[in-house]
């Protein structure tokens, strides 16, 4: 059951006022998580200049969204990581490789050694060494697209804590 209210256009204040009535104009409606997230305008417009901005990512959005699948199984934000699992499928990433980022992994080894990383950035930043990045270059990866992960990575940080804390839970209708 969730925790916060919706909010809109008409019940929001200031700038989030603002912000949502944006929103509505060009996309017709917000989900739960955006509207919930109004009640604090600087947490929903971190939100979306984060989201925009992780739009021009470097990264590969199919790697993307398992580094998010492996995130989102550990922080527990199921209404995440359906919208993630979701995002994968349309994307073309098979049920087995879905499977694979559960895990933390994938059959590529490239893609293994990034989701790595997006977990390692998740649990234990203060641990990831130079052979791992090295080891990512060699992969293919370049600095900009090994940056990125911290991005994704914070990212589903802030939308699966706030999901959570908002009490938003799968089978709500959800912008994530």
């Amino acid at each position: 059951m969730p925790r916060l209210t919706r909010l809109t256009p008409d019940t929001a204040v200031g700038a989030s006022r603002d912000l949502l009535a944006d929103l509505v104009s060009r996309h017709g409606r917000v989900g739960d998580m955006v509207s919930t997230m109004a009640h604090s305008p600087a947490v929903l417009g971190g939100y979306l200049q984060l989201s925009r901005a992780m739009g021009r990512a470097k990264l590969d959005r199919r790697i993307s969204e398992r580094i998010s699948i492996a995130i989102q199984v550990r922080q527990g934000c199921g209404l995440c990581l359906d919208a993630h699992v979701d995002a994968a499928r349309a994307l073309g990433v098979d049920e087995e490789e879905i499977a694979r980022a559960r895990e933390g992994t994938s059959a590529d080894p490239a893609i293994a050694a990034i989701i790595a990383l997006g977990l390692q950035v998740h649990r234990e930043p203060a641990s990831i060494t130079d052979e791992q990045i090295t080891a990512l270059r060699e992969h293919g990866y370049s600095d900009r697209a090994i940056a990125d992960v911290v991005g994704v990575v914070a990212l589903n940080v802030l939308t699966g804590s706030f999901n959570l804390l908002a009490g938003l839970t799968p089978g709500s209708d959800t912008d994530e």
